[in-house]
C-alpha cells in the first residue's frame, strides 16, 4: 500500500510538472509603442519564451506607399523568420525601427525575454542564385510616376509590359510630390478665366527658371502635351482641377486634386489601379544591373532579387529610375559642398539607370545641375510644399523679417535662406491657410509647426527673443498690408496674394535647404529616345522622368517634375510600344 501510494505521488508530481509546464509555454499577448515619422507606431504581439506567433500594428499613421509599406510587410517577415533581426524596410527605416521597439516593448509587458529574438539569424550557405528568363515587349526599369505611366500608356497600344522596381513598394520620389502639375492650356485653367498662362508663358518660364540652359525642344514638347496629360490623367481617375501659381512663374499652372491631396500620392494611388486594371506585372524588390544590346540596340535587361538572376528578353527597354538625390559620392563628385546636406530623396534613389546607360554609350546632360529645395523641416527631412507660399504663406528670419521675395525661383530662396542666421528661416501661415491646404493640418498633425493665437505669442513660440519678436509683429501687418494693397513693395512678390495671414492660430515652421532634384541625366530627344555620345538615337532604348537631364536646365520649377514624368512616360510608352509592336510584326 506505501509503495502503491508513493507511486501514485509521483505520477501526480510529474502530471502537474508536466501540466505546470505545458501552461508556462502558453503564447501570451503583450503591447508596445515605438516612434515612427508621423507618431506612435502601437503594435500587439503573440508569442512564447522561444517563438514569436503574430505582430499586429494595431494604431499608426505612417505616410501612405512610405511607411505604410514597413507596416505591412515588416510584422509577417519577423514572424516567419523568428527575429527582430530582419532587414528593416528600404526607404521605410525610421517606421522599421518603430515596429522592432515596439515589440520589444511588448514583449517585456508581456514578461518574455526579447534577446532570442535579437540574435544575428544565422547566414546559411543558399547557393547560386536561379537562372530565369522572362519574355516581354516592353520592360521598363522603375515604378516612379514615369515608370508607372509608360506603363500604363504601352499597354493601353496593346504592348505586353513587365515593369521591375528595386524598392520593396512602387513611387519613388514621385510621392514626395506634394504641389502639383504644371499644365499650359487646359480646361480647366479656361473654366477660372485663366487667359495669360498659355504655352509660350509655360515655356518662358521654365527656360528662365533653369537659367536657359535647359534643352528648348524638349520644354517645348513638355509644354505642348501638358493640356492633353492633364486630360488623360483625368481619363485613368486622377483629374487635376484645381489651379494655382508656384514660385518661379507669373502664371497660373499648377494643377492639383479637387480634395487638397498632395499629388504625389494621389497620382501614384491613381496609376497603380490603372496598372492593376490593365493586368501589367510589376516585380518588386527586383533591381536591374545591365541592359542587353543587340546589333547596337536594346534588347532587355538584366535583373535580380534575393533568389534569382533574371535575363528578361524584350522589343524595347524603358529607363525610368529616378534621379540621383541619395548618391552623396556621385553628387558630391559633382558639388562636394553638398556632403553634410540633407536630402528629401528616397533612398533609392541612386542613379542606376545613369550608370546603366552610360554602360551601352549613351550621353548625359546637366550632371552638375544639384537642386536645393528651401523649405525642408531638418529634423525628417520632410519637404514643406512650395504650395504653402503659393496660397499665402510667407518666410521670415531670426530676426522676424523678410528676406527675399519667397516665391522667387528655388535656387534663389535657398541661396537666401543660407545667408541668415543660422542658415535657416521659418514659413509663417495662418489658419484659414490651414482650412484650404490638407498638407499643412498634415505638417500640424506631425507637430513639425509652433503655434500662436496672437503674432506676439507665435514669435515667442518660435524662440525668437528682445526686438525680433516686435519686428515680427510689424513684418506680419506690413504683409498683411501689402496683400490689401496687391502689391509688395519691399521684395516684389507678385502671386500667392490672394489671403492675407490674418486669421488665428498663426503657425510657423522651421525650415532649411535641403537636397531636392537631380536635374542632369541621360540624354533624349523629344520622342525620349535615348541619345548616345555620338549623337545618334540608340535603337530601342528610352528614359522618361527624373533618369534624364535637359528638360529643367540650371532649376527646376516647382510642379515641373510631375509635368515632366507624364508628358515623357507618356511619350516613352507609346514609342517603346510601337518599336516593339513594329519588331514583333517584322519577326512574324
Amino acid at each position: 500500500m506505501k509503495k502503491t501510494l508513493t507511486l501514485f505521488l509521483s505520477l501526480a508530481l510529474i502530471l502537474a510538472l508536466t501540466s505546470f509546464s505545458a501552461m508556462a509555454e502558453e503564447p501570451v499577448s503583450g503591447t508596445g509603442k515605438g516612434q515612427g515619422i508621423d507618431g506612435d507606431v502601437v503594435v500587439k504581439v503573440t508569442a512564447d519564451a522561444e517563438k514569436i506567433y503574430e505582430v499586429e500594428v494595431v494604431e499608426q499613421n505612417e505616410t501612405p506607399g512610405i511607411g505604410s509599406v514597413a507596416v505591412e510587410k515588416l510584422p509577417a517577415a519577423i514572424v516567419e523568420n523568428n527575429s527582430l533581426m530582419v532587414d528593416n524596410i528600404s526607404g521605410a527605416t525610421v517606421t522599421s525601427v518603430a515596429i522592432k521597439d515596439a515589440i520589444v516593448e511588448a514583449l517585456n509587458e508581456a514578461g518574455i525575454d526579447p534577446a532570442p529574438f535579437q540574435q544575428e539569424i544565422s547566414a546559411e550557405d543558399a547557393g547560386e542564385k536561379t537562372a530565369e528568363t522572362l519574355d516581354c515587349d516592353v520592360v521598363i526599369v522603375g515604378a516612379g510616376g514615369a515608370g508607372l505611366t509608360a506603363a500604363v500608356r504601352a499597354t493601353q497600344e496593346g504592348a505586353k509590359v513587365l515593369v521591375l522596381e528595386k524598392m520593396p513598394m512602387v513611387g519613388g520620389n514621385s510621392l514626395k510630390a506634394s504641389g502639383g502639375m504644371n499644365c499650359a492650356g487646359t480646361k480647366f485653367q479656361e473654366a477660372e478665366g485663366i487667359t495669360d498662362s498659355g504655352v509660350a508663358e509655360f515655356i518662358e518660364d521654365t527656360m528662365n527658371g533653369g537659367h536657359q540652359l535647359n534643352d528648348i525642344d524638349l520644354v517645348t514638347t513638355m509644354a505642348e502635351n501638358s493640356s492633353e496629360a492633364v486630360d488623360w490623367l483625368e481619363s485613368i481617375g486622377a483629374p487635376l482641377p484645381k489651379v494655382a501659381a508656384t514660385g518661379g512663374t507669373t502664371h497660373k499652372y499648377l494643377h492639383s486634386p479637387e480634395d487638397g491631396s498632395p499629388v504625389g500620392v494621389f497620382l501614384i494611388e491613381k496609376l497603380s489601379a490603372a496598372v492593376e486594371e490593365n493586368g501589367i506585372e510589376v516585380m518588386l524588390n527586383t533591381k536591374a544591373t545591365h541592359i542587353l544590346m543587340e546589333d547596337g540596340a536594346a534588347v532587355g535587361v538584366m535583373a535580380e532579387d534575393d533568389d534569382h538572376v533574371y535575363t528578361v528578353n524584350a522589343k524595347s527597354v524603358i529607363l525610368a529610375t529616378g534621379g540621383f538625390g541619395s548618391n552623396f559620392e556621385l553628387m558630391c563628385s559633382f558639388n562636394p559642398s553638398l556632403a553634410n546636406a540633407v536630402t528629401t530623396n528616397h533612398p533609392g534613389a541612386t542613379g542606376d539607370g545613369i550608370m546603366m546607360a552610360e554602360e551601352v554609350g549613351a550621353a548625359t546632360v546637366d550632371m552638375d545641375q544639384i537642386q536645393l529645395h528651401p523649405t525642408v523641416y531638418q529634423a525628417t527631412s520632410m519637404l514643406v510644399s512650395e504650395k504653402m507660399r503659393s496660397l499665402g504663406a510667407i518666410l521670415v528670419n531670426q530676426e522676424g523679417v523678410r528676406f527675399c521675395n519667397d516665391l522667387a525661383t528655388r535656387d534663389a530662396v535657398s541661396a537666401a535662406e543660407l545667408e541668415q542666421t543660422g542658415g535657416y528661416a521659418y514659413i509663417i501661415f495662418d489658419q484659414n491657410l490651414v482650412d484650404h491646404n490638407n498638407s499643412a493640418k498634415e505638417y500640424i498633425e506631425k507637430g513639425m509647426a509652433s503655434e500662436g493665437e496672437t503674432y506676439e505669442e507665435l514669435a515667442e513660440n518660435m524662440g525668437l527673443e528682445g526686438d525680433a519678436i516686435q519686428s515680427f509683429v510689424e513684418t506680419m501687418d506690413k504683409w498683411n498690408a501689402a496683400v490689401a494693397a496687391g502689391v509688395d513693395e519691399e521684395f516684389g512678390r507678385n502671386n500667392g496674394m490672394d489671403d492675407d495671414l490674418s486669421t488665428a492660430p498663426y503657425y510657423a515652421i522651421q525650415i532649411a535647404p535641403g537636397i531636392h532634384h537631380t536635374m542632369g541625366g541621360i540624354k533624349i530627344n523629344p520622342e525620349a529616345e535615348v541619345i548616345d555620345t555620338d549623337g545618334n538615337v540608340i535603337p530601342g532604348l528610352y528614359a522618361a522622368g527624373e533618369t534624364t537631364g535637359g528638360v529643367h536646365g540650371g532649376n527646376r520649377i516647382g510642379g515641373n517634375a510631375v509635368c515632366d514624368f507624364v508628358v515623357f512616360g507618356r511619350i516613352a510608352g507609346l514609342g517603346a510600344a510601337d518599336y516593339a509592336l513594329q519588331a514583333v510584326e517584322e519577326a512574324a
